[in-house]
């Protein structure tokens, strides 16, 4: 069995401290995150809301879970009331719902942009055409229930560190473009969340404030 803890550790001693470790649980069973947990990991993130919502009731009550994968307009509500951070917000519609789900309860939920910089047509995400188009709407403006904390973005898979290097690169680029132009006086607006496994080192090196590594502290995915 993978030893869990120990990798969280050698991880922790990789990475600087003033980058949060968010510990990818998708497809990982309860006792596999709770042994994170004893650990002393307290950063969890989902890609599907149904698998979220079947282990958030089996587990410490003081995790602080992201919801990491595409979300649908229609599962918003179910995640509204717990959810720490979205970090997929790949859409103005999207965003509208969580603000208006988010404002039955009188809650503010924390965000990220999604932004599209991978080569792949199939990941999802803003162009900063879209972005900027955006926050300079009065409907955004108007947002009282939503708190914009930063981007995210995911980089092409591809064995080429160039290029994904190039593409986290450009992602902190459109982070400090937003921020000089519409946040700048916003101490919420701080986070860069790029770098998964495979290229935590690069978007560390090109800006990361968040990484989400899965395989590396739980081991492969079955196929």
């Amino acid at each position: 069995m993978t030893d869990i803890a120990s990798n969280i550790s050698l991880l922790k001693q990789r990475i600087p401290s003033s980058v949060k470790l968010i510990a990818v649980s998708k497809t990982k069973p309860v006792s596999a995150i709770l042994t994170a947990y004893n650990s002393g990991q307290r950063y969890f993130g989902e890609n599907r809301v149904q698998e979220l919502l079947n282990k958030v009731d089996l587990l410490p009550r003081d995790i602080e879970w992201h919801l990491i994968g595409h979300l649908q307009s229609n599962k918003v509500k179910y995640i509204v009331p717990f959810i720490s951070m979205i970090q997929s917000v790949d859409s103005f519609k999207l965003l509208k719902i969580i603000n208006s789900e988010a404002s039955k309860i009188n809650r503010v939920v924390d965000c990220l942009l999604q932004i599209h910089i991978a080569s792949e047509e199939t990941k999802f995400g803003f162009s900063m055409k879209e972005l900027f188009e955006m926050v300079e709407s009065q409907e955004f403006m108007n947002m009282k229930h939503v708190r914009i904390c930063g981007v995210m973005g995911m980089a092409t898979f591809t064995s080429d560190a160039g290029q994904v290097s190039k593409e986290f690169s450009y992602l902190a680029d459109c982070f400090n473009s937003l921020k000089n132009r519409y946040f700048a006086g916003n101490q919420h607006f701080k986070e860069i969340s790029m770098g998964m496994s495979g290229d935590y080192e690069i978007a560390i090196k090109e800006g990361s404030t968040i990484v989400r590594i899965g395989s590396i502290i739980f081991g492969e995915r079955p196929l």
